[in-house]
């Protein structure tokens, strides 16, 4: 009878288990480039961007980039895209920062309002897309341009300050050592990780962008879903508005301006496919976090704004090529 002796395992082929679980892990890779990114701007920045009020500086900028990034990815997830998400994000902040001009207190009825104003324009965008079947691109580009002189004709582009000082806390205040804006970003997170994992509406959505044929056999109604996923956004995004206005007290229009860049950005490099039906909330919290670190990295090097949009624009051609050629 032979004897089956079987070899030890040795440390180098642990290592490839390792390795090659974690490069198959969906979003292993964005987790080494998140490193990799912090490694190498720490070097080049000479300890800077590694220090911890730099680090909380990041945690705060990318909170208001979140919030908007993770209204986005629900309507990506479709196989749909929102452009509007920055001009939603300005209006919001400008008319609320109007009603709360010269006021004292909590401002509840203003951050209310603006929050409608969101949902409203989402309502509006979701309506267009799925009911009447205009291209969620050019629906949400329009919008954009049209949610702009909105903003504008609002107070004429002029800066509206004088403030309540308790809307500061959202955007500057802290919960131990956590800002309340980190803390908002988390919370949006976390609803959307369950929402998309442990309901009926969030298999849907996965549905509709995987398959939209099979999804309306099945019974889903498809246009419920694509007109929610916008209401969803238009919410996200007047929320980053206030982070926005609670941040810098000032209801400035040029606050907002590339936000819908940064968020399409921070979406697309976190693994979901702008082809629809794939993508995490973990691997969206990375990218905006990959986002963050560029951006900050860039400041801190004294980068110049026309040099930064050029890295944006790379960023999101880049996520396309690779997510199209891993479709193919």
């Amino acid at each position: 009878m032979t004897e089956i002796i079987e070899r030890p395992r040795s440390y180098s082929d642990t290592a490839k288990d390792i390795a090659r679980r974690i490069f198959r892990h969906e979003n292993g890779v964005l987790l080494i480039i998140l490193v990799a990114l912090m490694a190498v701007l720490a070097v080049l920045t000479r300890g800077k961007s590694a220090t911890i009020s730099n680090i909380s500086n990041i945690a705060l900028q990318s909170s208001t980039r979140g919030v908007v990034a993770i209204g986005e990815m629900f309507v990506i997830l479709t196989g749909g895209i929102d452009i509007s998400v920055g001009a939603i994000a300005i209006l919001s902040f400008v008319i609320g920062a109007d009603l709360m001009a010269g006021s004292s207190g909590f401002p509840i009825g203003p951050i209310a309002v603006m929050l409608l104003i969101g949902a409203g324009v989402g309502i509006v965008n979701g309506a267009l897309v799925s009911y009447v079947g205009v291209p969620s691109i050019i629906v949400t580009l329009a919008m954009w341009g049209l949610l702009g002189g909105l903003a504008w004709f609002a107070n004429e582009g002029l800066p509206i300050i004088n403030l309540p000082q308790e809307l500061a806390f959202i955007g500057q205040g802290r919960i131990g050592q956590l800002p309340m804006a980190a803390v908002i970003f988390i919370a949006v997170a976390v609803v959307a990780y369950f929402t998309l994992n442990h309901t009926t509406f969030g298999r849907s959505v996965y549905a509709v962008g995987g398959n939209p044929v099979s999804a309306w056999l099945s019974g889903i109604s498809i246009k419920k879903i694509q007109f929610m996923v916008f209401v969803i956004s238009g919410f996200c995004a007047a929320l980053g508005g206030l982070i926005i206005l609670s941040r810098i007290m000032c209801g400035s229009m040029s606050a907002g301006g590339g936000l819908e860049l940064d968020a399409i950005a921070a979406v697309l490099v976190g693994g979901i496919s702008l082809m629809g039906g794939r993508g995490t909330v973990f691997g969206a919290v990375i990218g905006v976090f990959i986002i963050g670190i560029i951006n900050n990295g860039m400041n801190l090097l004294l980068t110049r704004p026309a040099f930064q949009d050029i890295v944006r624009g790379t960023v999101i051609i880049a996520a396309v090529a690779i997510d199209y050629r891993r479709r193919r």
